[in-house]
C-alpha cells in the first residue's frame, strides 16, 4: 500500500515540473487513460462497450481508448460483442449514433481515444496504391464524423481523438520487424494520413469548435529500432510529410522492453518529437503514450511494479498529453481455441486491470491510487 501511495504522490511533483517549464497544467485523471477493447471476459449483463467504461470511470480515469469501426476486427461487434447487438451501419456518423456509443460518449469522460479507419474497403487498402478518388472519399469520411461530433457534442469541454493502429505493421502489412516497408508504401501512407487529417480540418473550419475539440493522430509502434539503426520506419519516412494534429506511440519497444531504463521511452518521445510537425494546439509536444501494458503471465509482480510507474512518470515529465495503459480486461487467450467468454484467469495472458474471477490487480490499486492522491492536491 505505501509503495503505491508513494509512487501515485511521485507523479504530482513531474506534473508540477512540468507546470512550471511552462507547460498547461492538467489533472492526472484528464491524462492517464486505459484501453479497453476484445476482452475475452465479461462481469456483468451490461452491454460491454459500456460495462467497460463503467470500470475505468469507477477507476478514476476520465480517458478512454476504444476501437470505433474498421475492418481490422470487422467492426464492434467483433470487439464488443457480449449482451449486444450491433446494428449495421452505411457511414461513420451511423456509428456514431448506435445506443452504445451515444450511451459512451454521454458518460463523463473529458477525452475519447477512438481507433477508426473509413467503411467500405480494408484498413491497409493503400498500401499497393491509393487514388485520387479513395483520397475524396477518406477525406469525406472523416469530414462528416468530425462534424457530427463537433455539432452534437457542443459545449460538453469533451475531447475525442481520432486514429488509427500500429502504423509500423501497417504500412509492413506484417508482423516482421525485420521487414523493410516499400517506399512506395510509405508515400501512399503519407497520402493517406493526410487525406484523414484534410478532413478533420475541413469540418473544424466550417464548424467553429466551441467546447468541444476534435483531433486526427497517426500511430507508430517501431521507434528504438529507427532511433538506433536508422532503420526505415514511419517516425522518419512518414512523420515529416504529414500535417497531423498528434501522433500516438505505442510504447512496447520502449517502455516494455527496456522498462528499466526510462531514457529510453523518453529518448524515444524525443525521437518522435523531432521528426513530427508541431500543431497548434500542442506545439512540439504533440507525441502521447497510446499503449504500453505487461501480461502477469509474463512478467513478475516486481517487473510490472517497476515498468508501469516508469512509463506513466516519464509519459507526464516529458509532456505527453495522453497517457494510455493496455488494458482493461485481458484480450490475449493463452488457448487460440478457446471459446470466449472465458471464466479462469489462467485462461488469458494478464493483460488486464481486472481479472475474469473479478478480482482486481495492483496495476488496478496503483491507478486508483494515483488519481486519487493528484485529484485531491491538483
Amino acid at each position: 500500500m505505501m509503495m503505491r501511495l508513494l509512487a501515485a504522490a511521485a507523479v504530482l511533483n513531474l506534473v508540477s515540473i512540468g507546470s512550471a517549464q511552462g507547460q498547461a497544467t492538467k489533472s492526472v485523471r484528464d491524462t492517464v487513460g486505459v484501453v479497453h477493447v476484445a476482452g475475452r471476459y465479461h462481469l456483468t449483463d451490461k452491454d460491454f462497450l459500456n460495462e467497460g467504461a463503467d470500470q475505468i470511470l469507477a477507476l478514476g480515469s476520465r480517458v478512454i481508448k476504444v476501437w470505433f469501426y474498421g475492418k481490422r476486427h470487422e467492426g464492434p461487434d467483433g470487439v464488443y460483442p457480449y449482451n449486444s447487438q450491433w446494428p449495421k451501419v452505411d457511414s461513420l456518423v451511423e456509428g456514431a449514433k448506435t445506443p452504445y456509443y451515444q450511451e459512451l460518449f454521454d458518460k463523463p469522460f473529458t477525452t475519447y481515444v477512438m481507433v477508426v479507419t473509413s467503411l467500405g474497403r480494408d484498413d491497409g487498402y493503400w498500401r499497393n496504391g491509393i487514388s485520387e478518388e479513395q483520397k475524396r472519399d477518406e477525406q469525406r469520411q472523416f469530414y462528416e464524423l468530425t462534424k457530427h461530433l463537433l455539432t452534437r457534442y457542443k459545449g460538453t469541454d469533451k475531447t475525442f481523438v481520432l486514429q488509427h493502429w500500429e502504423g509500423d505493421w501497417m504500412v509492413r502489412g506484417n508482423f516482421d520487424a525485420n521487414a523493410k516497408p516499400t517506399e512506395s508504401a510509405f508515400r501512399n501512407m503519407i497520402e493517406w494520413l493526410n487525406a484523414r487529417q484534410a478532413g478533420v480540418d475541413h469540418a473544424r473550419r466550417e464548424v467553429t469548435p466551441q467546447g468541444v475539440r476534435v483531433y486526427h493522430a497517426t500511430e507508430v509502434n517501431r521507434v528504438v529500432q529507427s532511433m538506433r539503426e536508422d532503420f526505415p520506419n514511419m517516425v522518419t519516412k512518414v512523420l515529416p510529410h504529414t500535417h497531423l494534429d498528434l501522433v500516438s506511440y505505442s510504447a512496447w519497444d520502449s517502455a516494455v522492453e527496456h522498462y528499466a531504463d526510462p531514457n529510453v521511452l523518453r529518448q524515444a518521445l524525443d525521437f518522435i518529437a523531432a521528426h513530427m510537425p508541431d500543431s497548434p494546439d500542442f506545439g512540439d509536444r504533440n507525441v502521447y503514450i497510446g499503449e504500453f501494458g505487461m501480461p502477469e503471465s509474463g512478467y513478475t509482480p516486481d517487473q510490472i511494479r517497476t515498468a508501469v510507474p516508469n512509463a506513466v512518470r516519464t509519459g507526464l515529465d516529458w509532456g505527453c498529453p495522453y497517457v494510455v495503459y493496455w488494458q482493461l480486461y485481458c484480450n490475449e487467450l493463452k488457448d487460440p481455441n478457446a471459446k470466449p467468454p472465458v471464466t479462469s484467469n489462467d485462461a488469458v495472458r494478464g493483460f488486464w486491470l481486472i481479472r475474469p474471477d473479478g478480482t482486481k490487480s495492483w496495476l488496478w490499486d496503483y491507478f486508483h491510487d494515483l488519481f486519487e492522491v493528484n485529484s485531491q492536491r491538483l
